[in-house]
């Protein structure tokens, strides 16, 4: 990505850049998550078909002409009630896996710096806590508009229902009221949606992240609706590409398979091995493409905050400073320095960041800088983790 402010089609490109670049990191990963979010909810909804073996069959098969007393009824709602809790919770938590990975790669990418499958996997972990709790208190306070008009809607219904003639004004409510709240969670989900990345790059706790995503967004709100929306589109756009592949190999060959069975008999070994192969085409480019969406969408947004802290904080000044301290001849990495006693990490700077087309990237460091800006040599100490002791070329008296 180029160390400047970032343009629609650079977020777009970089975004891809990154997933070509890291793909074996995020897909490793990814695959990781999904295989123990599976084992999770097959454990979970095996123990739970256990625990109401014996209350299934009276249930879902009663004796001709009875109904399922509640004797068997209740213990199957409360069963199914739990265990669907427990899978939300286990998919939540994989889905907060996922949103710490995205920022985490992206902080390695933005500075050209190569990472591994085990690095990756404890940076998510350990920012997991922090992004789920973001995530949660992102979805309570951009959801509450909305639960606070069905929850105006339910009682409105169900009295309309229980009257002797029902008011068909009692449906119409229900748009009336979600004409007004839906907006107002838009704008309130574009104001935190920021957070993941601000709790994996900047290390914040939940309700920090929260707070920092709307500072960031506030006065750019218009600019990062759009430019979500179009990642967004594009992010489905391209996993409905991939996945549509498979589904056709997956359906084709299940077409045999149904013109047999449409005929009668018992099932050969063909026709099972028909419908094996098929049934996972389709859960493999289902898989394929909700990973790359997931994947797209979260460097989408991570790119939107480098941007942000690109145009408000120079933050471009400081990946050239770590990027010159990591140069030939200097420490291998980032010395740590001492904070200035008066320095406000949270404080935007607003000064002039680089805009000329010829500015350094990750990717090519050395390219020559434009003539407005420093030399990494003369840059302002903006990075806390700048060294202090600067390699000079210098003759000595020795």
């Amino acid at each position: 990505m180029p160390l400047k402010p970032l343009g629609l089609g650079e977020i777009v490109s970089s975004s891809f850049a990154t997933l070509g670049r890291y793909w074996k990191q995020l897909a490793g990963v990814m695959l990781a998550v999904l295989g123990l979010c599976l084992l999770a909810m097959s454990l979970l909804a095996g123990i739970t078909v256990a625990a109401v073996y014996d209350h299934l069959e009276p249930v879902f098969d009663p004796p001709y002409g009875q109904e399922p007393t509640a004797e068997h009824l209740t213990p199957v709602i409360v069963a199914a009630v739990t265990l669907f809790v427990l899978l939300f919770a286990v998919g939540l938590l994989g889905m907060a896996v996922l949103a710490a990975l995205c920022p985490a790669i992206l902080q390695e990418a933005v500075v050209g710096r190569p990472t591994t499958f085990r690095a990756m996997w404890r940076a998510a972990l350990r920012r997991t806590p922090s992004v789920l709790g973001a995530l949660l208190l992102t979805g309570l306070i951009a959801g509450a508009p909305v639960l606070a008009a069905l929850a105006v809607w339910i009682p409105v219904l169900v009295v309309s229902v229980s009257a002797e003639e029902p008011s068909p004004g009692a449906v119409l409510l229900l748009p009336l009221l979600l004409l007004p709240a839906i907006p107002v969670s838009v704008w309130l989900g574009t104001r935190l949606s920021l957070a993941p990345a601000v709790a994996v790059m900047e290390k914040a706790g939940s309700v920090a992240a929260l707070r920092r995503s709307a500072a960031l967004v506030k006065g750019a709100w218009w600019r990062i609706f759009g430019i979500t929306l179009i990642g967004s589109m594009i992010a489905m756009s391209v996993a409905y590409l991939i996945q549509m592949p498979f589904q056709l190999v997956g359906t084709f060959g299940m077409i045999p398979l149904m013109a047999e069975g449409g005929e009668g008999g018992d099932p050969s070994t063909g026709m099972i091995v028909a419908l094996v192969i098929g049934f996972a085409c389709i859960m493999i480019g289902s898989g394929v493409s909700q990973m790359f969406q997931i994947g797209y969408t979260q460097l989408f947004s991570g790119l939107l905050y480098v941007d942000q802290r690109i145009r408000r904080e120079n933050l471009a000044q400081a990946l050239l400073a770590e990027l010159a301290a990591q140069a030939p001849g200097a420490a291998p990495g980032p010395v740590p320095g001492p904070v200035p006693a008066d320095a406000d990490a949270n404080a935007p700077t607003l000064t002039p960041t680089l805009t000329d087309a010829d500015a350094p990237t990750v990717a090519q460091p050395d390219r020559p800088q434009p003539r407005t800006a420093p030399e990494p040599e003369t840059l302002p100490n903006t990075l806390p983790n700048e060294p202090t002791d600067k390699p000079t070329d210098r003759p000595t008296d020795d």
